[in-house]
Parts: C-alpha cells; sequence; structure tokens
C-alpha cells in the first residue's frame, strides 16, 4: 500500500480490511462450527483461501493491482481467517489430553501470532529479493499443504450426541448469553478490549514508520517484523516460567506496560536501531498478553460452546484492532505519527488500573465436562421438539435461617441458568408459607431444554449439590410446563 498510496488512512485501512471480517464473521462462523463437522467445515473454507490467494496473486503479477483491489483481496482473504479461526482454536483440546491443554492452548497461540510476526517479515525479504508478487504466490501453494494435513486428519467421532444440533438462529443467541453469563469470559474480554484498541496503534502505522520516519522501504519493514517475531520466540521461551512466577494478570499488566515503552520508542524512533529494540520489545510484550489472554478464553469454555465463545473472544480481538487501527491512522492523519503513538501510550497505561478489577480465568481445579447428571424429563404425551417456550420450575423448602445463604448461592446458579440456554430466571418466596421458594426459568423450546441436561457441567454440579444441601428434606421437586396451543 505504501508503493500505491503512502496517506496514513489508506496505510491503516490495511489493516482495516485485515481485521474487520473478524468482527462481522466470527461469531457465525464460531456457531457453524459448534454445530456441524469442523474437519469438513475447515477443509471448505482452506478451499476457498486458496483460491482467494491464487486470484490475487494473479492480479499482482499482472500489475493490475490498485489501493482498492488491494483492500478488497484483503477483506477477502481475512473474511476466510474470519470463518476459520473459531474451529481452528477449538479442535485443541481434540488434539491433545486434557492435563495438557494448557500448554498446548499456549503453544498454539504463540505459533499463531509468531507466523503473524515472522511471515511478513520473510515477505518484505522476498519482495526486496524478487518481486512484490512472489510472496503471494507462496501463499497460494502453501496453503495446499494445510489442506492435505486436514485430509490427513480425523477429528474425534461424536456419537455421543443424541439430540439433533442446535438451530442455527438460536445458537447464535446462546453464544450471546453464555458469554453475558460466563463471569471468567466476560473478564477476559474486557482485558482483551482494553489491550489491543491501543496496541493496534503499532500494528497499523509500523509500514508509516519504517517508510516515512525513518526512510526505509521494504527491507526495513521485513527486518522490524522480523525483530517483532525474535521478541515473539524469547517471550514465548520464557513464558511458562513466567506465567508459573507472576501469574496471568501481573503478566499481562507487564506486558501492557511494555507495549507502552514500544509505541514511544516507535514515536522517537529516527533511525534503525531505536525501532528494531522497539520491535523486540514489542515482540515480547504481544505473545506474553495474547497468549495469556487465549489461554483464559479457551479454560473459561465448555465444550459445547468452545467455537462459538472463542469466536466471541475473536472478535473482540479483530473488532478492537479494527477500530483502533482506523482511528490510529485517522489521529496520525492529523497530527502526524510521533504523537498519535504517545497517545497510544499514555491511553494503554491508563488502561493497566482501570481494567485491573476484571482478572483472567486459571481454572485450577474446575471440572467444565458434562455431568450428565440431571434426570430425563416426565412426560405424560409427544413432544415436538420446537415446543415452546418452556418453564422449568424448582421448588425448595428450606429452614429460615439458611434463607440468605440459599438466596446468595441461588444467584450464582442464576449465572449457570442462563449461560446453558435459559432466556430468562427468577426466584420466588411464598408469602403464607416460610421457608418456601421457587425457582423459574425459561428456555426457547423442548429441545433446547434437552440440550441444557447435556451442557451441565460437574463444576455445575457441585453448585447445585451445595444449593440441594439447604432442603430440608428430599430433593427439590421440578417440573416442566410447556406452552399451552390447541
Amino acid at each position: 500500500m505504501t508503493s500505491l498510496n503512502r496517506d496514513p488512512l489508506m496505510v491503516s485501512l490495511v489493516q482495516v480490511a485485515t481485521s474487520l471480517p473478524m468482527f462481522l464473521f466470527a461469531l457465525p462462523a464460531g456457531t457453524l462450527a459448534d454445530i456441524i463437522d469442523r474437519r469438513h467445515f475447515l477443509l471448505g473454507v482452506e478451499i476457498a483461501t486458496t483460491i482467494v490467494a491464487t486470484g490475487f496473486a494473479l492480479l499482482v503479477s499482472s500489475g493490475q493491482a490498485t489501493p482498492l483491489t488491494l483492500l478488497v483481496f484483503t477483506f477477502l482473504t481475512g473474511t476466510c481467517t474470519a470463518l476459520i479461526a473459531p474451529a481452528w482454536q477449538s479442535i485443541v483440546p481434540q488434539l491433545v489430553p486434557k492435563e495438557n491443554l494448557r500448554p498446548a492452548v499456549a503453544a498454539n497461540s504463540v505459533g499463531v501470532n509468531i507466523s503473524r510476526a515472522v511471515g511478513p517479515a520473510v515477505g518484505g525479504v522476498i519482495t526486496a529479493a524478487l518481486t512484490i508478487a512472489v510472496p503471494f504466490w507462496l501463499d497460494a501453494f502453501s496453503n495446499l499443504g494445510v489442506i492435505g494435513a486436514l485430509l490427513w486428519w480425523r477429528s474425534p467421532s461424536r456419537s455421543s450426541r443424541r439430540l439433533p444440533a442446535e438451530r442455527f438462529g438460536s445458537a447464535i443467541r446462546n453464544a450471546f448469553r453464555h458469554a453475558r453469563n460466563n463471569p471468567p469470559l466476560r473478564s477476559t474480554l474486557i482485558r482483551a478490549a482494553a489491550f489491543f484498541t491501543f496496541a493496534s496503534a503499532y500494528w497499523a502505522l509500523l509500514p508509516l514508520v519504517a517508510r516515512e520516519q525513518i526512510a526505509g522501504g521494504p527491507e526495513l519493514y521485513g527486518v522490524l517484523l522480523g525483530a517483532i517475531g525474535a521478541g515473539a520466540v524469547a517471550g514465548a521461551i520464557a513464558l511458562s516460567r513466567l506465567t508459573a512466577k507472576f501469574g496471568a494478570n501481573r503478566l499481562v499488566a507487564a506486558g501492557t506496560l511494555g507495549t507502552a515503552v514500544t509505541l514511544v520508542l516507535f514515536g522517537l524512533a529516527r533511525h534503525p536501531t531505536i525501532a528494531l529494540v522497539a520491535s523486540v520489545i514489542g515482540g515480547v510484550s504481544w505473545i506474553t498478553v495474547l497468549s495469556s489472554i487465549n489461554v483464559s478464553a479457551q479454560v473459561a469454555l465448555p465444550e459445547w460452546v468452545r467455537a462459538r465463545g472463542l469466536a466471541t473472544y475473536v472478535t473482540v480481538f479483530f473488532g478492537t484492532m479494527t477500530f483502533g487501527s482506523l482511528i490510529w491512522g485517522q489521529v496520525a492523519s492529523i497530527v502526524g505519527l510521533p504523537i498519535t503513538q504517545f497517545a497510544a501510550a499514555a491511553c494503554i497505561l491508563i488502561a493497566i488500573p482501570l481494567t485491573w478489577h476484571w482478572k483472567l480465568q486459571t481454572r485450577a481445579g474446575v471440572d467444565l465436562s458434562p455431568s450428565m447428571h440431571w434426570p430425563a424429563p416426565v412426560v405424560a404425551h409427544d413432544i415436538e421438539q420446537d415446543q415452546g417456550p418452556v418453564m422449568v420450575m424448582v421448588e425448595y423448602r428450606i429452614k429460615s435461617t439458611d434463607r440468605r445463604d440459599f438466596l446468595s448461592a441461588m444467584r450464582k446458579l442464576e449465572d449457570e441458568r442462563r449461560r446453558d440456554g435459559a432466556y430468562a430466571w427468577c426466584v420466588f418466596e411464598d408469602s403464607a408459607e416460610q421457608g418456601r421458594f421457587v425457582e423459574t426459568f425459561l428456555v426457547e423450546s423442548w429441545l433446547e431444554h434437552l440440550h441444557q441436561h447435556e451442557r451441565v457441567t460437574n463444576a455445575d454440579r457441585v453448585l447445585q449439590e451445595m444449593i440441594g444441601r439447604y432442603q430440608i428434606e428430599g430433593e427439590p421437586k421440578v417440573t416442566h410446563f410447556i406452552a399451552a396451543s390447541n
């Protein structure tokens, strides 16, 4: 883009075109990955990616690339990435034993982000040595290896699924409900938004720093990206040890501080040496923050909503990167590169204390595997799967002295009911009989309620058993009501 149009806004729009599809399409893609075969889905999108990359390589080779076509093909490539990202991340738990999930998630995050830094660096070197079209041809042909790997791999069977898949619209709504009522995931999303909005500044403006501020070319840009990749490798090597010593929350704060230093150094850079130092610090800081946040998102999610939950995280990630790139590009057009980067550094520093309340998730010792402990509902006649809405009523009888503790526990249960599919929840107290409470929650359909039976985790079971101990005698009485129709 800097060869076609050097305007800061146009250059930053490349980052926008890369990131915007993630914001628009990641959640629908994650929903599809949760309700259809992930391997087939991945194969289809990878083939589409190869076709798009080949088309763009032809365009560049023929000398017909313009700023508009560059943005269009970048957007198409970003769309393919958006469709595939949630499915890629969600298959990690299928590839390793449960006890290795955390290091596997970290390794996956490290691999993706090292590639994100090293790949453009290699592209810059190849462009300088050969022509600008060669990296695009290599991109198209290298994707064939990914397709081959997917053809070879066989995903674990989902034969344990006894119910039909969720309806697409219902699955989308459940994704929003789950994210809204999953406190660890919600905290992760807030921390992610606070970081990526401001860290996007140096990713979006780095081409201009190399060309305009330091008077370099593609070679320097490639070297700077390579330095970011080297910093990411160094950070990845030390990541496990640093996490064990400082914990995820302090590590993210340190990485955020390092990103602020990176932005300041880029703002001051008039010589490649300062920019190289900034790039190394930026790479270490980037992989430290991003890997910690990614792990937090992964371990906060049960399997049934994993792809959708990760898609929500990806949407926040790229949505804030898109918004930030657009804003910082516009600011740079008005006040210049140095002041823009100083402003972004100041903002990201302020974000550290403002977001400290929201803690990242480690889920040590928390079991999110399905408990399957809910008994099948008793029915007097056949019920259509789409029939609904369904109201579930649970009646409790407790000692009056336990009222406060019981209601406090029930508020925690509300989150569980809502994130598993309930769109309304309430607990009522009998005005005529002390100690008699009725919990009610509504779900969209009979099929949706049956899915709830499969979503309850062992961690949820622990909470429900604790509430059950307040029951004076026997088990709480559960009743199901379905909306009556003629």
